[in-house]
């Protein structure tokens, strides 16, 4: 057989794989979407059969096309199929304009999800952080304390920063919260007498000294954690403490009834 007869027959294949392709039903079509390459993958995306297991199971697979990736975002069939948004943000193969452009479209808990996913680049799971920080101030409570619960480091921050109690206290469980974030928190206007509590009560955060110094400065920390706190400190530190300004008159007299306990000790 010629060149030109070998030719044409691989076409007169191809085209009718193609016309199978377009005509399967959905069982063959995962088949399709597990095992085909290439034109026939393509041209199984126009089958009116398909449906979104169909996507999601073949973008499942590595080494696809780009052709596929940009066809699935240009669609319109499955647009609106938050499945299908998440499967591509996440393939590692998808083109960064599409998951830049698709990230925005994707639930808070998607975007958790996505941040703590191995294949992410930092750059994609710093824009989903940013993301979810930005749609912190509407989020129902519920979604707050899985948030603060679940979310990284900077989404920990920015709900502490927020101040409501019952997140601060589940922030405060939060493995990627940082020593710093929780001082800054202490010394900001947003903490009051029971947020600070919950910090003095935290078996994470209570024995840290910097923390506890950052609570004995604070003028709105209630008297007990003087009483508490006071007796293990030294002297010197004592001292100090009657220099900070914004101590009131019950907070520096617990510090000094606390330097005069001290009395025929060491300094």
């Amino acid at each position: 057989m010629n060149q030109p007869a070998k030719i044409a027959e691989i076409d007169q294949k191809m085209s009718h794989e193609l016309q199978r392709v377009l005509a399967a039903d959905k069982d063959e079509l995962f088949q399709v979407m597990r095992e085909s390459g290439g034109e026939v993958l393509l041209a199984a995306l126009r089958n009116r059969s398909l449906d979104e297991n169909h996507l999601l199971a073949l973008l499942k697979r590595r080494g696809l096309p780009e052709e596929i990736f940009t066809t699935l975002h240009s669609g319109r069939r499955f647009s609106e199929s938050n499945p299908l948004k998440f499967a591509l943000v996440s393939h590692p193969e998808t083109p960064s304009h599409i998951a830049s452009s698709l990230l925005p479209q994707l639930n808070v808990f998607d975007l958790i999800k996505l941040c703590s996913m191995p294949g992410i680049t930092p750059d994609q799971r710093q824009c989903a952080e940013r993301i979810i920080i930005l749609r912190l101030p509407t989020q129902p409570l519920g979604n707050k304390l899985t948030l603060a619960r679940r979310g990284s480091a900077a989404i920990a921050e920015a709900l502490l920063r927020e101040g409501l109690p019952p997140v601060v206290d589940a922030c405060l469980d939060n493995p990627h919260l940082k020593e710093g974030a929780v001082h800054q928190f202490i010394v900001s206007a947003a903490s009051n007498a029971e947020t600070i509590s919950m910090i003095a009560r935290s078996g994470r955060w209570k024995g840290k000294p910097n923390i506890r110094l950052a609570i004995l400065k604070n003028p709105r920390t209630p008297a007990i954690w003087f009483t508490l706190f006071l007796p293990g400190l030294p002297a010197g530190t004592l001292r100090d403490l009657l220099l900070v300004p914004r101590l009131t008159g019950i907070q520096k007299e617990l510090v000094r009834q606390a330097l005069k306990s001290r009395r025929g000790g060491k300094a």
